[in-house]
């Protein structure tokens, strides 16, 4: 066997990582992928025979596993967020969570005949979504601004809480089976709230004082946490799992400290540890045990499909939702990565220690995992469409940079009727663009942060404007399988006109450029520095794409034509609109062509041009 363990764990490794593309080609959830193959390769074909090919270390490295998903999600929980997404997302991840998680209980109390104390612990399990399985769907559901963004906070918020949740339940539990000693209870409970706030309280002045360099601050961290979690688990058995979640959550509140580029590596060694630990996870599923159910299981999913209505429901009353709107939001709920994590580490310990029901527990988790991801990923868009809440045209613009240009863009654009959000990583443009009234992003937009906090439901076509070329290329190869390759755009910079092959594109790699080929940033930068505006100009009979350019000559930058549909046309190297009759035609103009027109109106008493000062807006 040892010698063919390099084998068997190299082919896992490399399983989860297809997984994981076949996730992002197809927007779905890797989570359903990473269990599909899991079971492929276990129960159904016994490939992969987890107890027999890591013995007695299996429970260590799932401990250690699950450890780093529960610090990881713990320091996405900030307090301010709680109250900083509506009274809805509030309820929803707090009594409503309470709320849903006793509904759960009673069914799998009534129709698997859990005893209670299990029952409790499984409604603690599956009230977790999560972002990792919430934001894909969503991008393949598109529903509006209102469902999307109570679902995207409600996933990013019961994340921790719900894991806390399952902890504290499960530790009452343990502290039963040792004898109803409940003063155990909160030994343990104490232990790991210690051992947590000191680790936080050990790690924060390293952090904020710049005692440790910049390449040590991952890795560091990484080491401490799984530190924590031994020493508390040595002081309290099973208080490590607590201690992490704490200090997760004090590091995430913890004034000026930025703990952002520690999540993302966390994310990054997450996406190796969760792929790796799912396959097998879920390769150690008895079927046999679900079968055996019967229709226990039928009746605990019912159950499941019906709490979280009643869920829902009561923590939006007088939310302004509509009945639609909520109806949705009822239905998409899959479980995600604390759900199947959690529960099999749970039932490892529990079936030590004498519970009959533990890998029962773990089979069932899964189940309901697989149910709400593939039911809910198949039937959602089509629901939101017949509850008329699916936006089916993306009108939504995301601009990379939040420069003069792209809030000038921005500004033009909005008053169009197209959602328009800007991304900048430094915060004075990030300001400037939220004082001209327009959305933006804090961060970098091709960050593992931006792919779990950019919300990109409604919004199908890219900008790449801002002064970092780099970026900009990074940008469009990372939404071009987003958005469409065609629906990415790219606005020169001054040195990328350089024919050289320092400068030129690969040939895989080129996307449409903005606007023409002597345009670049520095120039329209200059431009309006100069005093030259962006205007938007009603096109009619009278007054055509042909008059515009006599009036104006070869002063104006054609930048964008928008169509009687209200469709989004960019002028671009490659493609040149023709502006039609009832076309809104949008151009930069120098201050000399302005100060011109100006003149020319001014000296105007009776008689006005078709189209002149009626359509320029």
């Amino acid at each position: 066997m040892h010698d063919t363990l390099p084998l068997l764990l190299s082919a896992v490794v490399m399983a989860g990582m297809l997984a994981q593309w076949a996730a992002w080609r197809l927007k779905l959830p890797s989570i359903l992928f990473l269990l599909l193959i899991g079971v492929t390769v276990g129960p159904v074909t016994g490939l992969l025979r987890p107890d027999e090919v890591f013995g007695d270390l299996l429970f260590s490295l799932v401990s250690l596993g699950v450890a780093l998903v529960l610090f990881e999600g713990a320091l996405t929980l900030k307090f301010s967020d709680l109250r900083g997404h509506g009274t809805s997302v509030s309820n929803m991840v707090t009594w409503g969570a309470l709320l849903n998680w006793v509904l759960i209980a009673f069914g799998a109390w009534l129709f698997i005949d859990f005893d209670w104390d299990m029952a409790l612990l499984f409604g603690a399990l599956v009230v977790v979504t999560g972002p990792t399985v919430i934001m894909p769907l969503l991008r393949t559901v598109k529903p509006n601004h209102n469902v999307s963004n109570i679902l995207r906070w409600e996933g990013i918020l019961i994340d921790p809480i719900g894991a806390l949740l399952a902890v504290i339940v499960f530790e009452l539990i343990i502290s039963e089976a040792k004898g109803g000693d409940y003063w155990l209870f909160f030994q343990e409970i104490f232990t790991g709230s210690l051992f947590g706030i000191g680790g936080a309280l050990f790690l924060t002045p390293l952090l904020r004082r710049h005692w440790l360099p910049e390449y040590l601050h991952n890795v560091f961290t990484l080491a401490l946490v799984l530190l924590v979690f031994s020493l508390s688990n040595h002081f309290a058995e099973e208080s490590g799992l607590l201690a992490v979640t704490v200090m997760g959550i004090w590091l995430a509140n913890s004034r000026q400290l930025d703990m952002e580029d520690i999540l993302t590596f966390k994310e990054s060694l997450s996406v190796l540890i969760v792929s790796v630990l799912f396959i097998v996870l879920a390769a150690r599923i008895d079927l046999g045990l679900i079968a055996a159910t019967g229709w226990g299981a039928y009746g605990v999913l019912l159950t499941i499909f019906l709490a979280r209505p009643v869920m829902v429901f009561v923590s939006t009353w007088r939310s302004g939702l509509k009945w639609q709107e909520k109806t949705l939001i009822s239905w998409i709920g899959p479980r995600g990565i604390v759900a199947a994590a959690v529960s099999s580490l749970f039932a490892l310990k529990l079936k030590d220690l004498g519970y009959d029901q533990a890998e029962l527990l773990s089979a069932l988790t899964f189940v309901v995992i697989i149910v709400t991801v593939l039911l809910q990923s198949l039937t959602s868009r089509t629901l939101a469409k017949k509850l008329g809440i699916a936006e089916d045209d993306a009108r939504g613009l995301l601009l990379v940079g939040a420069n003069p240009l792209a809030i000038a863009i921005g500004k033009v654009l909005k008053e169009k009727g197209f959602r328009i959000m800007l991304t900048s990583s430094t915060w004075s443009e990030v300001q400037a663009a939220r004082m001209a009234g327009l959305s933006s992003y804090f961060g970098n937009p091709v960050s593992s942060h931006a792919d779990r906090h950019l919300d990109l439901v409604g919004y199908g076509m890219l900008l790449a404007v801002s002064t970092r070329p780099e970026l900009n290329a990074l940008a469009c190869v990372r939404y071009g399988s987003e958005f469409g390759k065609n629906r990415v755009f790219n606005l020169s910079y001054v040195q990328e006109k350089e024919n050289s092959d320092r400068n030129r594109q690969l040939e895989g790699h080129h996307v449409p450029r903005l606007f023409g080929e002597e345009v670049s940033i520095q120039k329209l930068l200059s431009l309006l520095a100069q005093g030259a505006e962006i205007k938007s100009t009603r096109l009619s009979e009278a007054f055509d794409f042909a008059a515009y350019q006599t009036m104006y000559g070869e002063s104006p930058i054609f930048l964008f034509a928008v169509d009687t549909r209200g469709n989004l046309k960019p002028f671009t190297v490659e493609s040149r609109p023709t502006p039609r009759k009832g076309w809104s035609l949008i151009t930069l103009l120098p201050k000399e062509a302005i100060e011109k027109r100006k003149a020319e109106s001014s000296n105007r008493t009776e008689k006005t041009e078709p189209g002149d000062r009626k359509a320029e807006t």
